[in-house]
């Protein structure tokens, strides 16, 4: 056996058959771990990379476990049929996967080298060389941009955006994959006219990318909050309503040359 597939690391769940994250039909795989904190997270038992408990319909559930590259790719391979008639493949998610570039860029290229296309769902919020030591093994980054402005980025997030439009920037000019960009509508975030706009203008600026994801915000995620014992911040907001979408997405495809659509 190869000494990769040895490499160890900690996920929260497997989700097979699943249309979303990349094309065709995909197996996803959720890694433990984030550094940001975004207040609308639908996963905050993945922000912590410690094993949790989490109250699941009166019942504890214990959130995490640690496995193998090898270990994972005997559930990803099961679905190769699947794979191969629709173009799909594996996606590392989170959390933020590159929390545990070892593991991830293990996961990536086992899938690579027995011929099953890769996608990441992430922020770039680490160095690039994390992300430069993977590019070889991915076929897809589904890259999330929040905000162009810093401060108000900070301010819902956690962190400042400089360092992900820096690796937005660099991930584009290699292009080594295909880079699609994702931007979660958020009322009271993002969800203006001129913010979308803004959005928009950087993925032309940025050339190279594939598509542009208008994802509307929803509350799926909110009673995972109190089974973690933890505050749902944005439990007041409300997921933006059609007619608002359409006119966002209509003002994202006057901005970039970048396929745009709602979802995906």
């Amino acid at each position: 056996m190869e000494d990769y597939l040895r490499t160890r690391g900690r996920i929260f769940d497997i989700q097979r058959y699943s249309i979303h994250d990349g094309d065709g039909i995909r197996t996803i795989v959720f890694l433990k771990g984030c550094m940001l904190r975004c207040r609308w997270c639908c996963n905050p038992e993945s922000q912590r990379h410690e094993i949790e408990t989490m109250m699941v319909q009166g019942e504890p559930k214990v959130i995490g476990r640690d496995v193998t590259v090898e270990e994972v790719m005997e559930t990803v391979e099961k679905d190769r049929t699947y794979y191969r008639r629709t173009g799909g493949g594996l996606t590392l998610s989170g959390g933020e996967c590159l929390c545990q570039p070892a593991f991830a860029t293990a996961l990536l290229r086992a899938a690579n080298e027995v011929g099953i296309r890769t996608a990441i769902e992430s922020t770039a919020c680490v160095s690039f060389e994390v992300i430069e030591g993977l590019l070889p093994y991915l076929d897809q980054y589904l890259l999330d941009i929040k905000h162009m402005n810093p401060a108000k980025h900070k301010e819902y997030i956690g962190r400042s955006n400089e360092l992900i439009l820096e690796n937005a920037a660099k991930i584009a000019k290699s292009g080594m994959t295909e880079l699609s960009v994702r931007v979660p509508v958020i009322p009271g975030f993002n969800d203006t006219v001129q913010e979308i706009q803004d959005i928009a203008e950087y993925t032309r600026k940025l050339g190279n990318v594939r598509r542009l994801h208008l994802l509307p915000y929803h509350r799926l995620g909110q009673d995972k909050y109190e089974g973690l014992g933890r505050e749902y911040t944005l439990s007041k907001a409300r997921p933006p309503v059609n007619e608002k979408m359409e006119m966002l997405l209509q003002t994202a495809r006057q901005a970039t040359d970048a396929e745009c659509q709602i979802g995906g």
